[in-house]
């Protein structure tokens, strides 16, 4: 059987969308057409590729075909790409953005070179997790973490930057004088959080780990809301990775932690039954803009990452 990719990609649009109507204008054309076009490929297949009652699923037939037909879709491409001369386009998705993600990922872009980016933002981390599953981007970029019910399985992560946290307080605050803190200073202070503190993996295990009990969180309104709060409390801190931006006009203190200094961990997802091509090529220009500016340095009698964290230092 010669399988038409065209037929294949109506498909893999339905399955990631399980709605005619999106899919149809996902891929440009009709829904009438995009129907067409299942029925079609699911007869030549002879197999009824979705479930059409209430709404659609894919049948048992569809999940197994799901996989398959997006690495067609890919070897496709991979083919056009071998005789045009342009290579694949990498869809990367970042998450936790008021710590500026895409900073890492730039540094990454420069060694890479001519790699075909298109960057877009995740919500968190499970909704991209769900995204890379559905094949609806390649790959993931933030701070990965175990997800419940196994909704991660099939997905493979690399640790590509441990990056030091500050503590970030108003200059009224008791503690700003300080030229370092121990995390164990901010016992009585309040953490001020840019979220639900129970989307916010990182922040809740430090809280934890340190024993900071007053905790306040709520939804996330942007750096500028979190900034105002910060700056009128003067009992209330937040912890930021040490090289991501702060507006200038905040006038709010930085100060390093120490004994032990945390480490924010970012690293990379994809899912593994499907490779992205460059994927190999891409972890490379990670590891070489690691290397020169020295993102894995990590020593436990300085350092404190969470528990969750330490299995991703054994894959670098």
């Amino acid at each position: 059987m010669d399988l038409d990719l065209a037929l294949v990609r109506a498909f893999v649009a339905t399955a990631g969308t399980l709605h005619f109507g999106r899919a149809a204008e996902e891929l440009n054309t009709s829904q009438q057409a995009l129907s067409k076009r299942i029925a079609r490929l699911e007869e030549l297949l002879g197999v009824r590729l979705f479930e059409r009652q209430g709404g659609i699923r894919l049948s048992e037939a569809g999940e197994r075909f799901l996989p398959a037909a997006r690495e067609a879709l890919a070897a496709g491409e991979r083919a056009v790409a071998a005789v045009t001369g342009t290579g694949p386009v990498v869809r990367i998705d970042t998450w936790g953005h008021l710590y500026a993600p895409m900073r890492t990922v730039a540094e990454a872009v420069q060694v890479l070179g001519a790699v075909r980016w298109e960057p877009g933002p995740g919500r968190d981390w499970p909704s991209v997790a769900q995204a890379l599953l559905r094949g609806d981007t390649d790959l993931g970029f933030g701070r990965v973490h175990p997800l419940p019910d196994g909704r991660d399985a099939g997905l493979t992560q690399r640790l590509v930057r441990l990056e030091p946290v500050d503590v970030v307080l108003s200059p009224s605050h008791p503690l700003a004088g300080a030229d370092a803190l121990r995390p164990s200073d901010l016992r009585d202070s309040i953490l001020w959080c840019p979220a639900e503190l129970n989307r916010l993996d990182f922040l809740r295990r430090f809280a934890d780990e340190f024993r900071i009990t007053r905790r306040h969180d709520g939804p996330n309104l942007g750096l500028d809301h979190l900034v105002q709060h910060l700056r009128t409390d003067p009992e209330g801190f937040t912890v930021f990775p040490a090289d991501a931006p702060l507006p200038d006009h905040t006038g709010l203190r930085s100060i390093p932690l120490v004994e032990p200094t945390p480490l924010y961990a970012w690293s990379l997802a994809w899912r593994e039954s499907s490779r992205h091509p460059l994927l190999d090529t891409l972890l490379r220009g990670f590891t070489e803009a690691g290397r020169t500016r020295r993102w894995l340095e990590y020593k436990p009698q300085r350092d404190w990452l969470p528990d969750t964290d330490h299995p991703k230092l054994a894959v670098r």
